[in-house]
């Protein structure tokens, strides 16, 4: 891959609003609603990461709010019974917590959240300790990347190499995100070549071409 991916350091929530495991349930409602986040890291000691309590862990309170008797949730999972008579952070909270470290790629951190189903991962150190907080939101935030800066870069680090002049000349243009190559060039066997790579920088969305084959022999004859 050209260049140095972007990771999660570059995108997270460095403040974060955490909680500890004997925080009371309106603590936690009070917090969420405070710093406009649906979900708090729980954290033991100095800082290290033991839990996540989201608004999903707090909804089975409500569900039984208006009826005290339970019967009808001891029907569901056993987990949602004990949220609903949960009233700490401790008793509330998802764990063992989905983390990832500052130094994954984005790449990476999708994976995670796409392999166990999770908005957003809590953000450590090797050790465990709170560093931030990252989003879905966040890991799209490369999507707005200025099409001006996409289309400097896949010149000059793949069409340059892929492509050199004087046998190609092909400019680049992106708009929305999506990169098109157009011009000529005899060398079409590049071309998925060239389509792979530019996939893989970062803030595009996708890649087209309209390219003309140019035989050697058509340019020799141009010539002077």
């Amino acid at each position: 891959m050209y260049g140095s991916p972007s990771i999660v350091s570059d995108v997270m929530t460095h403040t974060v609003a955490a909680v500890g495991r004997q925080a009371p349930f309106k603590e936690i409602v009070q917090l969420m609603h405070d710093w406009r986040v649906s979900a708090l890291p729980v954290i033991e000691g100095e800082g290290r990461v033991v839990g996540l309590v989201s608004e999903a862990d707090l909804l089975p309170k409500e569900e039984v709010r208006d009826n005290p008797d339970v019967a009808d949730l001891r029907l569901r999972q056993p987990v949602d019974v004990a949220k609903a008579e949960a009233s700490t952070a401790g008793d509330l909270m998802s764990s063992p917590v989905i983390t990832v470290q500052a130094n994954a790629t984005l790449a990476e951190a999708a994976r995670v959240m796409a392999r166990d189903g999770v908005k957003r991962l809590p953000v450590v150190d090797k050790i465990g300790m709170l560093e931030g907080i990252v989003s879905r939101a966040d890991l799209l935030k490369i999507f707005l990347r200025d099409d001006e800066a996409i289309a400097e870069e896949v010149q000059r680090e793949i069409v340059s190499s892929l492509f050199p002049p004087p046998a190609s000349a092909i400019q680049v243009k992106v708009h929305d995100g999506v990169a098109t190559l157009t011009g000529s060039t005899h060398d079409t066997a590049m071309v998925p070549v060239a389509a792979r790579l530019v996939r893989a920088v970062e803030g595009v969305v996708d890649v087209q071409f309209d390219l003309a084959h140019e035989s050697r022999g058509t340019r020799e004859a141009g010539r002077p």
